[in-house]
Order: structure tokens, then sequence, then C-alpha cells
């Protein structure tokens, strides 16, 4: 038998510190169709086994992150009849890839204030199952509450993160931003200076295998095969490109069936319990915060100062620097969000970046791919008693973040959260120009190209920069411009914009 972590030393602790102390992960591959809540539920199971329980505890709070596979309107309900518990409360986030780290660090808060004594925080999507149904036009048998029946609580703030500009023009979706993200920061690498086109899907493609490497590790991982460089950056049949410069690998994998719980409480709650000391873990601190909720407004595309604002409060309130912390997971639905997330924190790319393996590899099961996170951050915590663990949580466009400071050692001064929001609020902006406005002359800041199901080029999207400074979008459907774009590099060569938003080279 393996020995067990030495326990912390929790001597006259306040009895309301907020502690983790379980965890449950689902990785599901059979053809039985299990909904949502089946997996959420399994899920809870498995977290009340790792806090050595026998027995799944009372909740006072069920609080489900937000789902896409199934509406179930209050999907705690159903989770809650599955495990036969009767919580005082269920709840619901608002969407968003932020919302299961916000989630830890709201509820942290009320445990520490005396509001609740144990949640617990699930989150769950069958998206492959939900898929294969409808290719196959099958009912799916599973439960909805009526209309009008709604969880008890909605967690978060809702926020609009599509300007009428970008709507107007179909950008909308992270498919199209994050590569455009990519050749801004091609663009901005070398300090400015900017790498070659093959060089840096050269650089990006080898960051995304030391991923597939960590995914290949992790038994919840739902591609656990190491995959080259070469690989992932070499269109194929089973690796079309999706938006230049992503071929599908490095792409979020949202085709799956997971689920994931962590069991949360105050310390006289865990002590009552009889959860053992080596599992627990301790929240330090927490930030939440956004950019400009338009990318439209953002000052740049290669950075992200609300990441630095967040990522750096989280880091001044646990009383650690970046380079205290041993364990980092960072959110990973493209290669550009990690190299922005990097950046804004301090860490180089060659530092370990991933627990899970990221969302490409591990799975990208919506908005609750950061419990996935979490979890496994709370296992090597656990294996490594003393060390600091840190996850970056973001959703939408780089948009909103949440991140948590994670120890088995009691934080000193006891839990504390940051949103420094007014700071980044008033940080520099850019206005958005309207196509019938931006007609004439400007230059690529970013672009992308969209490719169809067969991989061939369809649509090509760019961020243009005016010589007013504004901001202003184009695309175009023309086959010969879209496949122009698709050679060479096109950040900082002029074009023209028609008063339609069309974009001609």
């Amino acid at each position: 038998m393996a020995p067990r972590a030495t326990a912390v030393v929790t001597a006259g602790l306040d009895p309301r510190t907020p502690v983790l102390v379980g965890a449950g992960q689902v990785t599901h591959r059979g053809q039985d169709g299990l909904e949502p809540a089946a997996l959420m539920a399994e899920a809870v199971v498995r977290a009340t086994g790792d806090a050595g329980l026998t027995a799944i505890p009372t909740p006072d709070s069920l609080r489900v992150v937000s789902l896409l596979s199934w509406r179930y309107r209050d999907p705690a309900h159903f989770v809650a009849a599955r495990l036969g518990i009767t919580p005082r409360e269920t709840a619901l986030t608002t969407p968003g890839g932020n919302s299961p780290q916000m989630l830890v660090n709201v509820t942290a808060g009320e445990i520490q204030r005396g509001d609740l004594d144990l949640a617990i925080l699930t989150g769950g999507e069958a998206w492959r199952t939900r898929g294969r149904a409808r290719r196959a036009g099958a009912v799916l048998p599973w439960p909805q509450l009526p209309e009008g029946a709604e969880p008890r609580r909605t967690i978060g703030a809702e926020l609009v993160m599509s300007s009428p500009e970008e709507q107007a023009r179909g950008i909308v979706l992270p498919v199209q931003l994050y590569p455009m993200f990519e050749t801004a920061l091609r663009a901005a690498a070398q300090d400015g200076a900017g790498e070659e086109v093959d060089e840096h899907q050269q650089r990006v493609s080898e960051l995304w295998a030391r991923f597939s490497e960590v995914a290949a590790t992790n038994p919840y991982a739902w591609t656990r095969q190491a995959r080259t460089a070469e690989e992932i950056r070499t269109p194929s049949p089973d690796n079309r490109m999706i938006g230049l410069p992503y071929p599908k690998y490095m792409n979020s994998n949202n085709d799956v069936d997971q689920a994931a719980a962590l069991i949360m409480c105050s310390v006289d709650k865990a002590r009552s319990l009889g959860v053992v000391e080596d599992r627990w873990v301790f929240p330090h601190a927490g930030a939440d915060c956004h950019e400009h909720p338009y990318v439209s407004n953002r000052w740049t595309l290669s950075e992200t100062p609300a990441i630095r604002a967040g990522g750096q409060a989280t880091l001044e309130l646990a009383g650690v620097g970046i380079d205290d912390v041993e364990v980092v997971d960072l959110y990973s639905c493209f290669p550009s969000a990690v190299q922005l997330g990097a950046a804004s924190l301090g860490l180089g790319l060659d530092r370990q970046l991933t627990r899970t393996g990221g969302l490409s590899f591990a799975g990208g099961p919506w908005n609750s791919y950061v419990l996935h996170a979490i979890a496994t951050v709370m296992a090597d915590l656990r294996s490594r008693p003393g060390a600091l663990g840190l996850v970056w949580a973001n959703g939408g466009f780089a948009t909103k973040h949440s991140f948590g400071v994670y120890g088995t050692r009691p934080p000193p001064a006891g839990f504390r959260r940051a949103s420094p929001q007014d700071h980044i609020d008033a940080g520099p902006r850019r206005e958005v120009a309207p196509p019938e406005v931006a007609a004439g002359p400007a230059t690529v800041e970013a672009y992308t190209v969209m490719h169809d199901r067969a991989g061939q080029p369809e649509t090509g999207l760019a961020a243009c920069l005016l010589a007013d400074g504004r901001r202003a979008w184009g695309t175009t459907t023309d086959r010969d411009t879209v496949e122009v774009l698709c050679d060479g590099e096109w950040v900082g060569r002029p074009v023209t914009l028609d008063a339609a938003g069309l974009l001609h080279l």
C-alpha cells in the first residue's frame, strides 16, 4: 500500500475555512446513451468515495455548471433525484468556461461567511450521445421539467460578448476568433518582429504535442494517444483544416460524454463527516474579471490585460508569486488561449501548463472542463503536500476569466477573493467603425480562413485597423481571395474594405 500523504496541521484553524474534500470524474464511452444528469450523478458518487465517505452527504446547495447537451431547466433537480438527496437549494451557473472556477470562488466565500456548510458542484455533457442521436434521427428519452420550472438560484452574471458589428459580419464563434488571435500572436512574436508562418506553426504544434502527451497519461482523458507535432500541424482526412491556422487537432474536442464533481465544505463540516485531513485541499485565493466584452473594443488582439490583472490579484491575495506555483492548469480550448494566458501570467511555454492534457485531447465538455482541471489538480496536490496549484478558467473569446490558487495547507489569512474589474475597464480601448464608415484602405491586424467540412477554404475573416486607429471587420467568400489568404502572412498588409464590409486584397 502506498504511504498516505502527510496530514496538514490544522490546530487553531477557523472552523469556517472552506475546503475541498472530494473530486470525481467520469469519461463515458458506452453506447447506452447516458444522459448528462446520470453522468453527473456518477461523478458525485465518485467524489463521495474520493472523500472517503460511505454515503453521499446531503448538501445545502447542489450547484450545476450550465450545460448545452440537454435543456433540463433545473439539472440539479434530476441529479438530486438520482442520488436520493434533498438539497436546500438547487443552482445553475450562467454559461462560460470560466463558470466552474467562479463557482468555487463564490462557494468558498459563502462557506467562509457561514451562509452554507456543504455544497456539491458538478457539471457534465453528453454531446457525443446527442450528436449520434441527431444523425440517426432518434429522439432521446431524457427528462425535462415543464416550462417555468427553474433552479432556485442562478450563479454568475450574463455578459453579452458579440458586438452588433461582429454579429453583422457573422463573427460570433470561438472557432473563428481564436485562430485570429493566433495570427495576431504570430505577428507580435519576437518582440514585435514576428515569426515566419511555418516556424510559428511548428512551435505551436510542439506545444500541443506536449499537451497530448499529458492526456496520454490521464486516465480520464478522452483521447489517450500522444500525437507528434507533425501530426498535429499537418492537415489530413482525420485532421482537416477548420480555421486557418488550426487543423482539427488544435481545436477543443466537444464531442465527448464527460462529467465531474467536487464536494466542498467548511473545515468544521469536514471534521464532523470524518473526512481525513490528507484528503483536504484548500482554496487559498480567487479572482473573477473580464476583458472589454467585445473583441472589437480590445486595444490589441495579442494581449489579455484582464488575465494579467486577475492572475496578479489572485497570487497577491495568496501571498505568493507565479514561481512559487508548482502545479498549473491553463484553459486550453485553442493554442492561442494558452499562449495568451501564459504570457499574461508570466509563465514560459516551456513550463508545465496542463494537468489534464487540455480540451483538444482530455476533452472539452463545453462549460464544465475546468471541473476536471480542478479535480486533477486536487489529486496532484494531495500527492505533493505543501505544493501550490493555479487554475485559470476562461469563457467566451478569451473574455471572461476566473482564477484559483489551491494547496493542501490552509491559507494563512483565510480564503480571499478579488475582482480587479475597475482597473481593467479603465484600460485603453478601440472604437469600432461600421462598414459604411470604414470603407476604404485598411491594414490587416488579424485574420483567419474558415474551411468547409471537406477541408476547403470557404470564408475569409479579418480584423483591420484604419488610419485613425479604429478597428473594422472585413469578410469575403470570393474563392480567389480566400485561397490567396491561405498563402503566406497577411497581418500588416494593406487591404480595402467596401461599404458592405467586404474585404478586397
